[in-house]
């Protein structure tokens, strides 16, 4: 091993407390990434990474970790990310399989695991601070769903994300996992106010785009060219609010064919900023 500034330590019991904060991951009312447990006892509010490529994402990020949990195997292909200052004397507790599978409740194919807290949460328009191409998502609960905004948001230039009402945790471990450590690397944050937080945006310069599948909405094609846009989707279903509707500039629809009226959010989401790679309008 070269010059790794973790601090390897070997783990045999799973029961070991030091690994308390890798415990239980697929329990429903222990999980340490929850920030509230059953009965409104406080929960430990933990970011989870899981994989090598995750893990290296939660590195490079504002979530430093505190601790790594995994196979000698993903502690030597990590070794050039675990070289960094920040992490001087962050625990790796090296286990096997065996006992990895008993400390998190399943098997881990990944093999490795790492823990941080959660920082300050951004404000909007710390998120929004020189950004050209904003999501934001009002109702969108479901975990998959938006990991899956937050990776087309890196793989598409798109500078931040942004939560409307009855949005789930971007930070619970499924969301990490699926938008593959892009929610710890892409700015979000949450409004204060919803739908009223809009007029902030708008009078930043954005122009704030609904997409929906109404006919009577323009063509996507048509909204995007903007020097600053707002993509606003909505739960798979119900769609957008009429509320949060009714405070956009523009409502637009991606053309379909064959009577299908939808599309899953996420890839809604996703031809909705490859439209606006497309304009060439993301450049200036």
């Amino acid at each position: 091993m070269s010059a790794s500034a973790v601090d390897v330590i070997d783990i045999e019991d799973p029961d070991d407390p030091r690994v308390d904060d890798f415990r239980d991951l697929s329990s429903v009312d222990r999980r340490p990434d929850l920030p509230a447990l059953p009965g409104g006892r406080p929960g430990k509010a933990l970011v989870i990474a899981e994989g090598v490529f995750v893990t290296q994402r939660m590195i490079a990020s504002r979530f430093t970790p505190h601790g790594f949990l995994g196979v000698d195997k993903r502690l030597r292909e990590l070794d050039d990310d675990l070289r960094g200052p920040t992490l001087a004397g962050v625990p790796f507790y090296r286990v096997n399989a065996e006992v990895m599978a008993a400390i998190v409740g399943f098997h881990l194919n990944r093999g490795v695991l790492a823990t941080a807290r959660r920082p300050r949460e951004l404000t909007v328009e710390d998120a929004v601070a020189g950004a050209r191409t904003v999501a934001i998502l009002e109702g969108v609960n479901d975990h998959e769903n938006i990991g899956s905004i937050f990776r087309n948001a890196a793989g598409l230039g798109v500078d931040a994300v942004l939560f409307g009402a009855g949005c789930a945790d971007p930070l619970y471990r499924r969301c990490v996992r699926v938008s593959m450590g892009h929610a710890l690397l892409v700015p979000f944050a949450h409004f204060d106010g919803w739908p009223v937080g809009l007029d902030d945006l708008r009078a930043d310069g954005f122009r704030l785009i609904s997409l929906t599948p109404d006919p009577a909405a323009i063509p996507l094609a048509e909204a995007v060219v903007a020097d600053k846009v707002g993509f606003l989707v909505g739960a798979e279903g119900p769609g957008l609010s009429s509320a949060a509707m009714a405070a956009t500039d523009v409502r637009a629809r991606i053309p379909m064919s064959r009577g299908t009226d939808s599309l899953n959010v996420a890839t809604a989401a996703a031809i909705s900023f490859y439209e606006r790679v497309r304009s060439g309008t993301m450049d200036g």
